[in-house]
């Protein structure tokens, strides 16, 4: 990939979602169309924390997924003029390991399959290297209304 670095203002220009829903913090590269890495650093201070667990905090795996889907929204925003809409399915979820405060959390999305108004990625994130988290991922990207199934 070509180094492309995106700050937290630029990915909530092309995000929906507002604090404290923003799941990435930065994106550190990136090709058009193509792949996406983008990274979230894990802080005691975020919301959840308090609550998954209080003597013993795990980051939700919702929200390593959501972090996920907002990486290939970020992906599909920045490469098109039609924007990622909605999530539309998930096959090949996977956790492998736990995500703690201090952990950053490495997301990388690549583009397998176009068709219609859908797009279909392979994520996954990491922290040290380690795969903490997996999945295929759709997304709608035409009418916000239709969500069906296009052979993915």
């Amino acid at each position: 990939m070509n180094e492309m670095r995106i700050d937290i203002n630029k990915i909530i220009s092309v995000l929906p979602q507002r604090y404290p829903f923003i799941m990435i913090d930065r994106v550190i590269d990136y090709v058009p169309d193509q792949e996406i890495t983008a990274v979230k650093n894990v802080s005691a201070s975020d919301p959840w924390m308090a609550g998954h667990f209080p003597d013993n905090p795990v980051m939700p795996g919702v929200l390593i997924l959501e972090a996920m889907c907002q990486a290939g929204g970020v992906l599909v925003n920045l490469s098109n003029e039609k924007a990622a809409r909605y999530l539309a399915g998930m096959d090949k979820v996977r956790f492998r390991k736990r995500v703690i405060p201090g952990d950053q959390l490495v997301i990388h999305g690549k583009v397998l399959k176009r068709k219609l108004n859908m797009i279909k990625m392979e994520v996954s994130a990491t922290v040290d290297g380690t795969l903490v988290a997996k999945a295929q991922i759709m997304a709608s990207t035409g009418d916000e209304n239709d969500t069906s199934d296009s052979d993915n």
